[in-house]
């Protein structure tokens, strides 16, 4: 109470200071409240551990899944195969007119690169992968078409635009079938969006129950200081002044949530990195979980120091405004 009182009476002499003395006490003011109320918290340690383990948790959750949809979608972006556009070129063609359209096609914004294969090397390929060469070399004439693979940029991965680049292929004169597997293409992004839908939901439902959860908790707060905010109203002090500490309550159970859920974040995936070494190790392939970097730290304690105030705002400015000297 008697911190609030000397900073009630240095406002009342603000006129009398300079510019310089107003920062400073400004500054010192909040510092006074922002330790004041983290000494409250630790006075009941209990109840706030309590509340800070439940933010913490409840953004752990939607944290961890997004950080393994970036994942899956880095693993996919690798599969260029998925969207790769295999052109069988007309027969009896010359190669001066494969060589046009492959410097033609090759100028398209929309195309990333092209792979040539020719019907000779198709051929030579199937008889050392098939094992039919002695088969193979009684053949009159080679059966195999010219192919040209094309990979479409990036932004030009996706299902729909794949297909209009496909089509766009397939006028080419020199093009006698195309083909793409748009089916899996679009399984693939059709799973990768519902998700995301998913981890959308989840997070906006869990970081509602914390805003709810936090405001509750201050309301609590605010209830069981009545009689001093009564007095402090009495004396002048205006709302916002009275509502600083509540809200920076607000401000520490966010930040402190934020960290206790980037650590269960990094647990987590500690935890579920041996099951994915497992499983690509089944594929061959060497894959580790990424995405716990200084950024997303950055991100979470950002959105959990912004759930802790908004739930704060909530209460304060409704409860406080309420409390009146009758």
């Amino acid at each position: 109470m008697s911190i609030l009182f000397k900073g009630r009476m240095q406002g009342a002499q603000v006129s009398n200071i300079s510019l310089y003395q107003r920062v400073v006490m400004f500054f010192v003011s909040h510092l006074r409240q922002a330790l004041s109320s983290l000494g409250a918290m630790w006075r009941s340690r209990a109840a706030s551990l309590m509340t800070i383990g439940v933010l913490g948790l409840s953004i752990t959750l939607p944290t961890t899944l997004y950080v393994m949809v970036k994942n899956v979608e880095k693993i996919s972006s690798g599969w260029e195969q998925a969207s790769q556009i295999s052109l069988f070129l007309k027969p009896n063609i010359s190669q001066g007119d494969i060589d046009q359209l492959l410097k033609r096609i090759q100028l398209w914004p929309e195309i990333d690169a092209i792979n040539y294969i020719s019907a000779e090397q198709a051929l030579n390929e199937f008889k050392d992968m098939s094992g039919f060469g002695d088969a193979i070399a009684y053949l009159d004439d080679n059966p195999l078409p010219n192919v040209v693979l094309v990979t479409p940029t990036s932004r030009h991965a996706s299902p729909i635009s794949a297909r209009l680049l496909l089509d766009r292929l397939r006028n080419e004169r020199e093009v006698d079938i195309g083909k793409l597997d748009i089916e899996w293409l679009e399984r693939l992004h059709g799973i990768l969006n519902v998700v995301k839908n998913l981890v959308s939901v989840v997070a906006a439902l869990l970081f509602l129950a914390v805003v709810l959860i936090i405001g509750n908790t201050i309301r609590l707060n605010i209830l069981n200081k009545k009689d001093e905010i009564l007095v402090m109203k009495l004396v002048g002090a205006t709302d916002a002044f009275i509502q600083r500490p509540f809200m920076y309550t607000g401000f520490w159970y966010g930040f402190l949530g934020g960290v206790l859920a980037w650590f269960a974040v990094i647990l987590l995936l500690l935890w579920m990195s041996n099951s994915v070494s497992a499983v690509s190790a089944l594929y061959q392939k060497n894959f580790e979980i990424t995405g716990v970097d200084f950024s997303t730290f950055l991100w979470v304690i950002g959105i959990s120091v912004f759930l802790g105030l908004s739930g704060s705002l909530l209460s304060v400015k409704r409860h406080v405004r309420e409390i009146e000297p009758k």
